[in-house]
């Protein structure tokens, strides 16, 4: 039974939150291999292109239910998400037009474009926080538990308890569509392998008749899908706040590099990977040892490697550890 409840109370803790997390940043970080197998460039604007997609789902959610429009016991936010991805479709596609194109057509080195991606991230921080404040935002509606911890340990009898949040469930399962879908398209449909082909080699695709303006606005439109649902994911399972989809750049990059910078099969287990590393060495493993281990052999400390304060340190080391011994990534970088 001890070790039953040792389980229940890490799934609680560590693997369900976790899941949920690593899908939110599989999504982010599909996106940012994407951009880099078919743009050759590091899209350093990717966390705050997914707070200005997440502010839009926020305020599109606000006014729908101050029109009384609710899909109880589902967040409205998911009625929300078309127009957010839609708006958020826009910026890119206006982005690119403003600042990307000029660099792709002079055959700029990568460098100056990731540069010219800094300026854009500015400008879009700024832009985010002059709309909607720095401060916490929340969706506010919808179920918050399909059960609780309290109605697991009834049912079960177990001293320990699972609680699963509506926000995880949706994440979860969404996620799971979306990648599916894209990997479906990627591989299935003449578009993902026109984009396939531009990817493993630009001049041989062109020479192929492949259309590049149309192949680079076709990723631009799947970035704005994979980064409003991340973000939107992420404020629904936690919050809204623009400087933490700024600092979600970083384990998302590491989930791409870890898995191998333009894989995108790479990119979702990095993104797991990172998750799981992240949450397990910032969580306290006392009370899950006084399960298992003899009362004598109890840790006395609370058995926690790192505060969560560190959380996006573990994503540092693991993304410098990876660079060091095997750049290529996991999946060796391979092209999408």
């Amino acid at each position: 039974m001890d070790v039953l409840n040792a389980l229940v109370l890490l799934s609680n803790f560590v693997l369900l939150p976790a899941v949920s997390y690593g899908s939110q940043l599989a999504l982010g970080a599909l996106g940012i291999t994407l951009i880099y197998g078919i743009l050759r460039f590091s899209h350093f604007a990717h966390g705050d292109v997914m707070a200005f997609a997440t502010m839009t789902v926020i305020l599109v959610t606000w006014w729908l239910q101050g029109m009384g429009v609710s899909i109880d016991p589902l967040p409205t936010a998911l009625l929300a998400l078309p127009v957010g991805i839609a708006i958020t479709a826009l910026l890119l596609l206006g982005t690119d037009r403003v600042v990307y194109r000029f660099y792709r057509r002079v055959r700029a080195a990568p460098i100056v474009v990731v540069m010219a991606s800094l300026g854009v991230m500015f400008v879009l921080n700024g832009l985010v926080r002059l709309i909607i404040g720095p401060d916490d935002q929340y969706f506010a509606d919808g179920a918050r538990f399909l059960f609780t911890v309290r109605e697991f340990r009834d049912y079960t009898g177990l001293e320990e308890g699972v609680g699963l949040r509506v926000s995880q469930l949706i994440t979860i399962v969404v996620t799971l569509v979306v990648v599916a879908v894209l990997f479906w398209f990627l591989n299935r449909t003449r578009t993902g392998k026109s984009m396939r082909a531009f990817s493993d080699n630009e001049d041989l695709a062109l020479l192929s008749g492949i259309n590049p303006e149309r192949v680079v606005t076709v990723t631009w439109l799947i970035v704005a899908v994979l980064v409003t649902v991340a973000g939107t994911l992420y404020g629904l399972d936690k919050s809204f706040k623009p400087f933490t989809y700024f600092q979600l750049l970083l384990p998302m990059f590491a989930s791409a590099i870890l898995g191998g910078l333009g894989n995108p099969l790479g990119a979702v287990a990095g993104a797991y990977v990172i998750a799981l590393s992240e949450v397990g060495v910032t969580y306290a493993f006392r009370k899950f040892l006084q399960y298992l281990l003899p009362e004598s052999l109890e840790p006395s400390g609370l058995a926690q490697l790192l505060s969560t304060d560190y959380k996006f340190a573990v994503s540092f080391v693991l993304l410098v550890l990876v660079l060091l011994f095997r750049p290529t990534g996991l999946f060796r970088g391979q092209s999408i």
